[in-house]
């Protein structure tokens, strides 16, 4: 099932996806490990408060591949938080398989949890005041996840947190702590900091939901860029539809599994312009299942049970009962 739309060009898209598969291969070692970075199948987490159970992810399928930057959005209460928690080792799922960089966060010991963290991944929370430290300036919080894990000597480290600065786009506020920095800049250092351990992963939980439209694209071109100078393999979870447009790839989780992904391509017109084409795919699981999009069922006020056609290069979807007109969907 497919919709296609051109939506405008995001300058040099195309080109930064190249060099970040570039510098992905670079990190592989030149093996064939492209493929599957971060692996989800199956995944299930299930919270229990006072008797009650909450089923958060029912039995999510996901695959990144090394060097995406992927979006992944949903509703409140779809499981696209908790999904994040789980893969930067801030949780542990109750059962299915969570692989990510060759580590099966089901069975990590404490002593290995402790170093997935903090070499392996990088985290960029929403909250600003979360990012940094209050009385550090810009410069050595860039240092401080280096100097933790004992990396480098210092005027290494210090040169090391300057280019991260500048490759952000905030070379200028070094010398500055964050109190003197506006939300955008706080938002562009946090992601200095989640990647000054040169980590394969950088996930970002809604890295651009308490600022405002210009400044969170500036936040999200700093990502961007990690992604295609670094190679980072970069997972921003997100409600912003303007941030989600700027990537190849959208994840869409409902009900506590992936329901659809967009997948763009750039592709060249008669008259020699750049254009993005969007295509929606419904996402298929292991058993055949798969979620109609909302759109489409209201549409159609399809419920309770639907006819299916085998056609030759497709599948016919049918309201059960014809009560209002002969609408279809097709797969």
């Amino acid at each position: 099932m497919t919709a296609t739309a051109a939506t405008p060009v995001v300058p040099d898209l195309a080109d930064l996806q190249k060099r970040a598969a570039q510098r992905a291969a670079e990190r592989a070692g030149g093996r064939d490990r492209l493929r599957g970075h971060i692996v989800c199948d199956g995944l299930v987490r299930i919270f229990k408060t006072e008797g009650v159970e909450v089923v958060a992810l029912q039995g999510l399928d996901l695959v990144i591949d090394r060097g995406e930057l992927v979006a992944i959005v949903g509703a409140s209460g779809s499981g696209k938080s908790t999904l994040l928690n789980i893969l930067s080792g801030l949780d542990t799922p109750t059962a299915g398989i969570a692989r990510v960089a060759g580590y099966d966060l089901l069975n990590l010991s404490v002593k290995r949890r402790l170093s997935y963290r903090r070499k392996t991944v990088g985290f960029v929370w929403q909250q600003t005041g979360r990012n940094l430290m209050p009385y550090l300036t810009a410069l050595e919080n860039v240092e401080l996840p280096m100097q933790l894990a004992g990396r480098r000597g210092g005027r290494a480290r210090r040169e090391r947190a300057r280019e991260l600065l500048e490759m952000v786009g905030v070379g200028y506020c070094a010398d500055r702590r964050p109190g003197q920095l506006s939300g955008g800049e706080q938002q562009r250092c946090a992601v200095a900091v989640a990647v000054a351990n040169d980590p394969e992963v950088l996930f970002a939980d809604e890295p651009t939901g308490e600022l405002d439209e210009a400044t969170g694209a500036d936040v999200f071109a700093a990502l961007r860029t990690i992604n295609a100078e670094l190679g980072v393999t970069v997972v921003v979870v997100t409600h912003d539809q303007a941030v989600a447009t700027q990537v190849r790839r959208t994840v869409a989780i409902r009900d506590g599994r992936t329901a659809s992904e967009v997948r763009r391509t750039a592709r060249v017109g008669a008259d020699g312009s750049t254009e993005l084409v969007s295509e929606e795919y419904a996402v298929l699981d292991r058993t055949g299942r798969m979620q109609l999009p909302a759109a489409f069922v209201e549409a159609l006020e399809l419920r309770d049970r639907v006819r299916l056609n085998l056609e030759p290069d497709h599948v016919e979807v049918r309201p059960g009962e014809q009560s209002r007109g002969e609408g279809k969907a097709e797969a």
